[in-house]
């Protein structure tokens, strides 16, 4: 067969496969899918009211013809992005694929359709609760949220770590937490690489066709995750390239801020802060 021929199988498979299996592995997610999402997170990484981890990475192409420099990266190779937000059983929940190498982790988020209705508070998260043992007088419901890295915008539905040069070790500890639970996407990332290895070298096709191949192989992810469990090994190394670059995200809102400053006054209480993350900070 020509080149054209099975390029064109490919995308009409990898469409196919998305049509079919996203309702069922990658559906929008219900009121009752985020609290589910929320106790799993709570389990495994004791963070309250946590519903997602997201992060992006390159999915790196052959120099697509007629491209320009819209998929040429700072890292000086090409590509496009994919922008994932999964649970605690390594399953993306939301992804976005498609958006320039060039592009900034936070203006994919905010362009994105899942971006745009968080930052406008349309996503239909469950009702603000109180964190479990919270031990404050007057106890305050919290917003559900997702932990993203530096390269994102603090939100009251989304938290980021504080910067260097403002810690203290409450703080630390803080980013010890956040950075605890968004591990799982870096996880997540890994095993998808690592399962389906057309990532590990650049993707010879056209970007819509690239797009094609990476939506399948996150639906995919999914289906396989949850039929063969998690393999440890799996994640040990992500293959996919970090979008790493840190760009200004503008000021947040002071309801954002102070939201931060309870989650972390509520890791530094006896009663919620884990054994050893004092420990942690000390090595």
């Amino acid at each position: 067969m020509g080149v054209s021929t099975i390029a064109k199988i490919v995308k009409e498979t990898c469409e196919v496969i998305w049509e079919v299996l996203q309702p069922s592995e990658m559906p929008v997610p219900s009121i009752q899918d985020w609290l589910d999402i929320a106790e799993g997170f709570y389990t495994k990484t004791q963070f309250p009211n946590l519903v997602g981890a997201v992060d992006g990475k390159h999915v790196r192409l052959e120099c697509p013809k007629s491209s320009g420099t819209q998929y040429f990266n700072y890292k000086q190779f090409f590509s496009l992005i994919l922008l994932g937000i999964c649970d605690s059983n390594y399953c993306f929940t939301i992804i976005d694929v498609g958006s320039f190498g060039k592009e900034s982790d936070c203006n994919i988020f905010k362009q994105s359709a899942f971006g745009k209705k968080l930052y406008s508070g349309q996503v239909n998260f469950p009702p603000d609760t109180c964190l479990p043992n919270d031990t404050e007088r007057v106890p305050q419901p919290c917003p559900y949220v997702i932990v993203g890295d530096e390269a994102f915008a603090l939100n009251k539905h989304l938290l980021r770590p504080f910067p260097g040069k403002s810690l203290n070790n409450e703080r630390r500890i803080f980013n010890y937490r956040l950075s605890r639970a968004r591990q799982h996407i870096e996880c997540t990332f890994g095993i998808l690489s690592n399962k389906w290895r057309v990532f590990h070298t650049p993707i010879l096709a056209s970007p819509n066709v690239a797009i094609a191949i990476t939506k399948a192989a996150c639906v995919l992810h999914n289906f396989v995750r949850r039929r063969d469990g998690y393999i440890t090994e799996d994640s040990m190394s992500c293959r996919m390239e970090e979008e790493s670059e840190r760009r200004g995200v503008g000021n947040a809102s002071t309801n954002a801020k102070e939201l931060r400053e309870y989650f972390v006054k509520y890791f530094n209480t006896p009663e919620n802060a884990l054994s050893w993350q004092n420990k942690v900070l000390a090595m």
